[in-house]
């Protein structure tokens, strides 16, 4: 139990520092008065670079920003409790993978927000669980798709408003993620040494809506 609450603690500290930096952002833009619509991703355009590194620090108003501060604090924390040794491989390629995609084939606009992200971290944990066939890791992804279900439709260009390129992007990063690390993670194959040494017990080898917002500009 000791452990669990250490695993818990250690879980929550990344993903509310991001939070705590996102939403720094926000009220000093508001607070000024200013617009950092223009650290978002331009597609195919130079100035539009930054917003790969920029772009999912950046909301368009509270709302979005609220949208999108949830389901990541959860997925978040899911990720870094459940896959500890990999997570910030995991989260540094899909916030930085999805946001190159979007600069090389998105409609020309500036994109906004961290629901990349959430879908990414949202793929990752569903498939993950799925591909490892672990009785606790599938748990987790049919959490992952009754809270987060009404996701999959943010992956279609449904709103005109809406970024379904980051979306669909940072679901395929989470799916790529998931592939490539099948086969590692620290506290399974523990748990899997430990079947294997102990006679009594069967060995297996088998182990709402989120806006990506963008302000639209005409091209220079």
């Amino acid at each position: 139990m000791a452990n669990d609450t250490k695993r818990l603690k250690y879980s929550l500290i990344f993903p509310v520092l991001f939070l705590v930096i996102i939403w720094v952002i926000k009220i000093f833009e508001i607070e000024l008065n200013l617009d950092f619509s223009f650290l978002g991703i331009y597609p195919l355009k130079v100035k539009g670079l930054i917003g790969i590194l920029t772009a999912p620090l950046v909301h368009a108003d509270l709302n979005h920003l609220i949208s999108n501060s949830v389901p990541f604090l959860i997925l978040g924390v899911a990720l870094f409790y459940f896959y500890p040794k990999v997570a910030y491989k995991v989260f540094i390629f899909i916030y930085l993978i999805t946001n190159f995609w979007v600069w090389v084939s998105a409609r020309s606009a500036y994109h906004i927000g961290a629901s990349g992200i959430v879908y990414g971290l949202a793929s990752f944990i569903f498939f993950s669980g799925l591909i490892r066939k672990n009785t606790r890791l599938t748990a987790i992804s049919l959490l992952t798709i009754f809270l987060y279900g009404g996701l999959i439709w943010g992956v279609f260009p449904l709103q005109q408003k809406i970024s379904f390129e980051a979306h669909l992007f940072g679901g395929i990063a989470g799916l790529v993620m998931a592939v490539y690390y099948k086969n590692y993670d620290l506290e399974i194959k523990k748990q899997k040494e430990f079947n294997n040494n102990s006679p009594n017990i069967n060995c297996t080898d088998n182990t709402s809506q989120i806006k990506y917002f963008y302000n639209e500009e005409d091209d220079d």
